[in-house]
Parts: C-alpha cells; sequence; structure tokens
C-alpha cells in the first residue's frame, strides 16, 4: 500500500480548508466533514473517532497539521487497498470481497465470521461494507488480534485467561 506523500504546501492547504474554525487541530466533526465514503452518507463516526485516536499524539481530541500528513497518507492507502477489493467497482466491500481482502491481509477466518464481521460493520443492513466501515472493522479486527497476540505468548491460536483478564483485555483497548 505504499502511495506518494503530496508536497507540504498540498497538506496545508488541504488542512486549512478542513480545519474550519482555524483552531490550528482538525476536530472528529472537522474530518467528518470533510472526508467522503464514496456515498452520499456521512462517513462513520466511530471510524473518525478512531482515525483520530491513532494520529492525535497530543491527546486533545483532534489532530494538528504535524500529524495531519500522516492520517491523509493513511486513509489514501485505505482508499487504494479498498478499491483493490471492490472487484466488481460497486463501492461497496460484499462477503467474497471481504473474505477476500480479509485473506490477503493474513486472516484465515471462517465463513461463518465473515458473515458475522459483514453483519456487524454493514451500517445500513444492504448486505455489504462502506470505504469508512471498512477501514473500522480492519482496525478492531487488528486491535483484536494484536490483543489476542500478547496472551498467546507460544503462537498456537489458543489462549487461558480469566474473566477479569478478557474484560482487562478487551476494555483497555482504543477500539
Amino acid at each position: 500500500m505504499a502511495t506518494d506523500m503530496p508536497d507540504e504546501k498540498f497538506l496545508w492547504n488541504v488542512f486549512q480548508s478542513v480545519d474550519k474554525d482555524k483552531s490550528g487541530y482538525i476536530s472528529a466533526n472537522e474530518l467528518q466533514e470533510a472526508l467522503s465514503n464514496g456515498t452520499w452518507s456521512a462517513f462513520n463516526s466511530e471510524t473518525i473517532r478512531l482515525i483520530i485516536g491513532m494520529f492525535d499524539r497530543e491527546n486533545r481530541g483532534s489532530v494538528s497539521f504535524r500529524d495531519f500528513g500522516a492520517l491523509w497518507k493513511y486513509i489514501t492507502e485505505w482508499r487504494n487497498c479498498f478499491f483493490t477489493f471492490d472487484k466488481n467497482n460497486s463501492g461497496n466491500i460484499d462477503n467474497n470481497e471481504l473474505k477476500s481482502a480479509l485473506s490477503a491481509f493474513g486472516y484465515r477466518l471462517s465463513d461463518p465470521l465473515i458473515q458475522i464481521l459483514l453483519h456487524k460493520f454493514d451500517r445500513f443492513g444492504q448486505g455489504n461494507i462502506l470505504f469508512d466501515d471498512f477501514i473500522q472493522c480492519c482496525i478492531v479486527l487488528q486491535t483484536l488480534t494484536s490483543a489476542f497476540k500478547f496472551y498467546d505468548t507460544d503462537m498456537k491460536g489458543i489462549i487461558t485467561i480469566d474473566y477479569d483478564q478478557f474484560l482487562r483485555m478487551v476494555f483497555s483497548l482504543k477500539i
């Protein structure tokens, strides 16, 4: 997913156009207004929250220009990835495309689990996942996988944890 970074002047112009209140930071609301998922619906607010959390190094709930370039690159790479797996150019990812994408990312998930993911991240109940929901699905899956691997010290794909450990693991995640 390598993408060349646009020059700083271009990024600054984009940043300024998104920073509606001219605070020097892009809030979740400003970012949500600026992003498009390829439909007439707003970008998923939960996906926005996850992305802001990933790039907010100052823990302000917003992104500075210093971190905006990395955020821009991240979203551009996800867009390129999305269109690689949207084989029928429908603007969304269906069950087979989701399975293909997750398999390409190294996940070996059962068909019933793919169906659960599709249902969980299908915001409009149409049997497919939009661009922003695809990002959210992948971030959540990667975050949960990393948490699981922390306990899977022998790399066998099986962990033994008690209920308290499970709750601490899940509730400490940034998802």
